[in-house]
């Protein structure tokens, strides 16, 4: 009990340095030989768990007993560390706002996982396909690490998305002297402070939307990574010559298109729809009137703006909010349009363009401002039915103008 009331009074306070015998005799009222007795049986008992309190002579054990019950038992609250970045928390909010499906990605994702040390995991798909909410429902649910290629933001450079990717790094697995550190050094540096099954997963949206130099891997990615790292990547359809991602670990891709997931992506097409017309309340009241108005059962709807969507999700963001805002009050199910393509086509007769051809460029310029999204090259040629050749040749004028140095990056992708 003397001990006990010896030690309290010593160690009052983990924010201020102890007392010494003078403080303590007075403190206590006793003597500093009383003092000096208890303290010695106080160092005895610690001594086991304390080596350095027997291997220390002389004053200072008191000191090194503070140190070391302060750092056992009021040790630094680890540092806040924001689950998602700044620059790209509005994007996966609004990716995920109406997200719904996709399981069979992330269970077949997982498997990869599993089945592998490490690796390089690449969703495919066309645009409007989902990939982008794919990646910001990932990163919802499992705070990764992530960084999206937003070319038409010019965020899509390789010194970018390092810098990004290292903040994020540095902060969540407190890396030190690692300001300056490449790719594959701070991935060493994470993945060393993983414990037992932890898993590191980066998630990276867009590889086709990259600008870079040519020569090497897209965004300077690695050809080895360390075990438990992973990249869960997404871009378009390419060639060989365009992929761009040579490496010597386990490599997986999952392509939308394969006819193996059409039954997957029809389901998950069907149950966004019911999803925003049961239960997204900026558009159910106006779609219901809709459906209403025309007698359509539900499953009717759903089932015929399923198969005209062509399982892309971009039709059904654009044409559901049009159908609720009264854009297709003077038609039917029936003669809404059918696919993406003429969906952009019918919103360019809407705007009165086809009255007024003008010059090409002004055209294609205004197309893309108008429909408020990059579209691919030969769909602008088919909304404004001109040939897609001389539509590239715009493209590559407007590129030069905006200090591009390949066409293609301006030819991108309509973000899913």
């Amino acid at each position: 009990m003397e001990q006990k009331e010896t030690l309290l009074a010593a160690l009052f306070s983990p924010e201020r340095a102890p007392r010494n015998q003078v403080e303590l005799s007075l403190e206590l009222r006793i003597s500093e030989a009383t003092v000096k007795q208890r303290l010695g049986v106080i160092y005895k008992k610690f001594g086991n768990t304390f080596p350095q309190l027997l291997d220390q002579n002389g004053a200072g054990k008191l000191d090194i007993l503070f140190i070391k019950l302060k750092q056992k038992y009021y040790p630094k609250p680890d540092p806040v560390v924001a689950p998602y970045p700044e620059e790209f928390l509005s994007l996966i909010e609004e990716k995920i706002r109406r997200f719904c499906g996709r399981q069979f990605v992330f269970e077949t994702f997982q498997q990869f996982i599993t089945d592998n040390p490490h690796g390089y995991f690449t969703i495919i798909g066309d645009a409007g396909m989902g990939k982008s909410s794919i990646v910001a429902k990932y990163v919802w649910e499992h705070k990764s690490p992530c960084y999206f290629n937003i070319l038409v933001e010019r965020r899509n450079r390789p010194e970018l998305f390092l810098k990004s990717i290292r903040r994020q790094l540095i902060d969540r697995y407190q890396l030190p002297n690692s300001e300056d550190a490449d790719l594959p050094t701070l991935l060493a540096k994470a993945a060393a402070k993983l414990t037992g099954t932890e898993r590191l997963v980066i998630a990276v949206d867009a590889l086709d939307e990259v600008e870079q130099e040519p020569g090497g891997n897209l965004l300077h990615l690695p050809k080895n990574l360390p075990t438990n790292v992973y990249f869960l990547l997404t871009r378009r359809p390419y060639s060989l010559d365009k992929k761009r991602l040579l490496v010597d670990v386990p490599e997986e891709e999952l392509d939308l298109r394969d006819s193996q997931y059409a039954n997957f992506n029809q389901d998950d097409i069907k149950e966004y729809i019911r999803f925003v017309i049961n239960t997204d309340s900026d558009h159910k009241n106006g779609l219901r009137n809709w459906i209403k108005t025309r007698n359509i059962p539900d499953k009717t709807f759903v089932e015929q703006v399923a198969n005209k969507s062509e399982n892309n999700f971009m039709y059904l963001r654009y044409v559901l909010p049009a159908i609720a805002k009264g854009v297709y009050n003077d038609l039917s199910l029936k003669q809404l349009p059918d696919g993406l393509l003429e969906y952009y086509q019918s919103h360019w007769v809407k705007m009165g363009m086809e009255a007024k051809p003008g010059q090409l460029m002004e055209n294609v310029l205004y197309i893309l401002l108008e429909i408020g999204t990059p579209i691919p090259c030969e769909m602008i040629a088919g909304i404004a039915k001109v040939d897609e050749c001389d539509v590239g040749k715009v493209l590559e004028d407007i590129a030069i103008l905006n200090h591009y140095h390949d066409c293609d990056t301006i030819i991108c992708n309509t973000r899913s």
